[in-house]
This record gives C-alpha cells, sequence and structure tokens, in this order.
C-alpha cells in the first residue's frame, strides 16, 4: 500500500483516526478482531459479508460503493484500489479478474511500482501520462482472449494491427515516449505502467 505522509512522532492511534474508513465491508477472515473493534468503535460501519464465499473482498467493496451511486454518477466515477498489487499471486489474479467484471467501470489497481487498469475493446482509448509520477515502463497485455488486432500511438515500440496472445507477443517493458497514448484493441488489455518513487523534502 502507499505510504501516507505523516510526522514521525505522530502516535500509531493518531495516524489510524486520521485515516479512519467509513466502511469496512467483506467476509472478515483476514482482518484482527482487535483492529475491527478499534475502527467500530471510532464509528466505521462494519458491512460482514462472510456468508459471500463466491466473491472476493474487492468485489463487495466495489458493488458497494456502486450500489450508493446514481447512474450520472458512475459514467464518471474512478476507483482506485490502494495496496492492489505486490502480495500473494493468486489475490493479484482475483484483483485483475475484478477489473473484467466490471469492465464497464474504471477501476485502477495501484502498488508502490505501477498502476494497472482494464481498456474495454468497445473504447478507443486516450491515456494521458503524467510524466512527475508516472513511466516510462508500460505494458499492454490481452486479458481473457487473445488479440487479433492492436494499434497504438506513443511508444517505443507501438502495435500496428499487431496480433498479442500468451505462448506469443505481449507488449511488455515497453517505453512511454510523450504525454498521450492511444490504444485501439478488438479484444480487453491490462494497460499497466511503473510508478516513479516519490521523496519527501
Amino acid at each position: 500500500m502507499p505510504e501516507l505522509f505523516h510526522d514521525e512522532h505522530d502516535d500509531v492511534s493518531v495516524i489510524r483516526q486520521r485515516y479512519k474508513p467509513d466502511v469496512i465491508k467483506g467476509d472478515m477472515d483476514s482482518i484482527r478482531p482487535d483492529v475491527l473493534n478499534f475502527y467500530r468503535n471510532l464509528g466505521t460501519e462494519i458491512v460482514d459479508n462472510s456468508s459471500d464465499q463466491d466473491t472476493t473482498d474487492l468485489h463487495k467493496c466495489i458493488t458497494y460503493v456502486l450500489d450508493l451511486m446514481s447512474d450520472d454518477e458512475k459514467s464518471n466515477l474512478c476507483i482506485l484500489v490502494a495496496g492492489a498489487l505486490g502480495g500473494r499471486f493468486d489475490h493479484e489474479m482475483g484483483n485483475v479478474n475484478t477489473l473484467c467484471r466490471f469492465s464497464t467501470t474504471r477501476i485502477v489497481l495501484l502498488s508502490n511500482d505501477c498502476l494497472i487498469q482494464l481498456l474495454p475493446s468497445t473504447r478507443h482509448h486516450e491515456i494521458n501520462v503524467l510524466s512527475s509520477v508516472e513511466g516510462p515502463h508500460c505494458g499492454l497485455i490481452p486479458i481473457g482472449t487473445p488479440s487479433g488486432s492492436s494499434t497504438t500511438t506513443g511508444l517505443e515500440w507501438n502495435l500496428d494491427n499487431m496480433e498479442m496472445r500468451f505462448g506469443g507477443l505481449v507488449s511488455t517493458s515497453n517505453i512511454v515516449k510523450g504525454e498521450t497514448v492511444t490504444v485501439r484493441s478488438d479484444s480487453d488489455l491490462l494497460w499497466t505502467i511503473s510508478l516513479k518513487k516519490q521523496t519527501c523534502s
């Protein structure tokens, strides 16, 4: 999970209160009882979905957010998921699968090193790269089905009506060359870009 800036002399409980979540939702199998009680006592709403073992905690939380929003609000929604990468591989793949299950919602998975989001084949994508914090390394990976045709601009090694599939070509270790990248594909792709390490002054 990305580090949150705070005074090094702050007490741990002060930091926890500063970043108190509105809601904790999931099957509650991986949260310590003392942590749960701490936030419950701070007024955080606890939603226990332990009866549902067919969806991940991330899936449950995204459903919760979407249920609170109107259709107009959903059209401009971007959900940022901190700490979604860098742990157990099966958890990471579960989170990637959640991107596919909510393909009409913009969801960004974030780690200390990179971000990932789904680029649905139903749209032509124009990605604005914030070069002060993103890049230069990036990748485009077909997910679910092979891509028969993918075309890009703005990369060191652009794709020109290229086929991509596992067991064949996938565009990893590519380089962003400008402030804008465009992507068009006949299948859903994962877009990933590296994040630059930030230093506190």
